[in-house]
């Protein structure tokens, strides 16, 4: 299996970068973070950013407009047009083996729609697990899943459960606590427990990626050519925050018809 596989149909990006260029395909399924992708490419909106977060064996972070002409050591990441867009989940068609192309979000704190900054994207490179490492990122994501599932079930009843805790309230607080977990697990076995599908099994455990992030952040691209020059670029020196020594430069990208 290779992320460099050819598409034939999607629109096609060339990213030109100071260490060499990067060729990805945006994907139709997620047409809203597709659209705004080609809009800003065509409005030189990412022209002269930095990829400014970089972890090797995870990913390459750009697409932060305050990023142009950056002097040393300024913090960034928080730059973006001002507007976010809906999350585009189409998952597990879509999911973070390595060469995809995602939007990055803030935080489910701030953020509990999952909804995608309007410019940051990353490319995933992330690592190769093996078969018992699958089964333990499973068993998390279900873990994940049932946390997630009862805060979203619980914060229907957050005036309930602070006008108990004011009381003191524990007999009533438990009793809505049995409430949630039966209605967590009877929603869980409703929907199904997250589980990776054979095609993100043999992904991860061949060309590898970072499945930890599945189903949290929109997928709507990958790598069709030019991964060595990503893998270039996760391993340049970095310092305070992630952002590389030495600044890595989106020169132009381009659409290709």
């Amino acid at each position: 299996m290779s992320c460099e596989s050819k598409g034939n149909k999607e629109t096609k990006v060339l990213i030109e970068t100071s260490l060499g260029n990067i060729r990805v395909k945006l994907y139709d399924d997620t047409p809203a973070h597709r659209d705004n992708f080609i809009k800003l490419v065509n409005e030189g909106y990412y022209d002269g950013t930095l990829f400014h977060r970089v972890i090797n064996e995870f990913m390459i972070q750009g697409g932060d407009g305050t990023s142009k002409n950056a002097p040393a050591g300024k913090m960034l990441g928080t730059g973006d047009p001002g507007y976010t867009i809906p999350a585009e989940f189409v998952y597990p068609k879509h999911f973070h083996k390595r060469g995809a192309l995602a939007a990055a979000r803030q935080g489910d704190q701030v953020n509990p729609e999952k909804a995608s900054s309007g410019s940051q994207f990353y490319i995933v490179t992330g690592k190769v697990y093996n078969p018992q490492q699958i089964g333990q990122l499973e068993h998390q994501m279900q873990m994940q899943q049932e946390q997630s599932v009862f805060q979203q079930l619980a914060a229907g009843h957050k005036s309930e459960i602070i006008a108990m805790r004011k009381a003191r309230d524990m007999q009533g607080l438990q009793a809505l606590q049995d409430t949630l977990i039966a209605q967590m697990q009877a929603q869980i076995k409703k929907e199904g427990k997250r589980t990776l599908t054979q095609v993100q099994r043999e992904a991860y455990t061949t060309i590898g990626g970072t499945p930890h992030l599945d189903g949290e952040y929109t997928v709507f691209g990958e790598v069709i050519e030019g991964m060595d020059v990503v893998d270039k670029i996760q391993r340049v020196e970095t310092g305070a925050v992630d952002r590389p020594v030495t600044d890595v430069k989106v020169i132009r990208m381009k659409v290709e018809k």
